[in-house]
């Protein structure tokens, strides 16, 4: 698929690229071999092949789902520069 120069002065408006005029030939021909290349990488047989996410099999450590550290209300709003009745206060910007 070629790109034309039309086609590559309607993609750089819709990415909001200010491209001068006598760079749109080389931006079309830029685009016309980025898309050739996709074209390329559909060819290519995938059937059976999982997707992947890292070069190495990794797994994310997981933590038990418990809750920890409950109850402290009081030794957190300490630090609050204003609390009132178990909250944090905050001041009123919206009239």
């Amino acid at each position: 698929m070629s790109i034309d120069i039309e086609t590559a002065r309607k993609v750089a408006k819709l990415a909001r690229i200010r491209v001068n005029d006598e760079d749109l030939p080389p931006l079309a021909q830029k685009l016309s071999s980025i898309l050739g290349f996709m074209e390329q990488l559909n060819e290519v047989d995938v059937t059976g092949i999982e997707p992947m996410t890292s070069v190495t099999p990794q797994r994310l450590k997981r933590r038990v789902d418990v809750v920890t550290d409950g109850n402290i209300q009081e030794a957190v709003l300490k630090n609050a520069p204003d609390a009132r009745e178990g909250f944090f206060a905050v001041p009123k910007v919206v009239e």
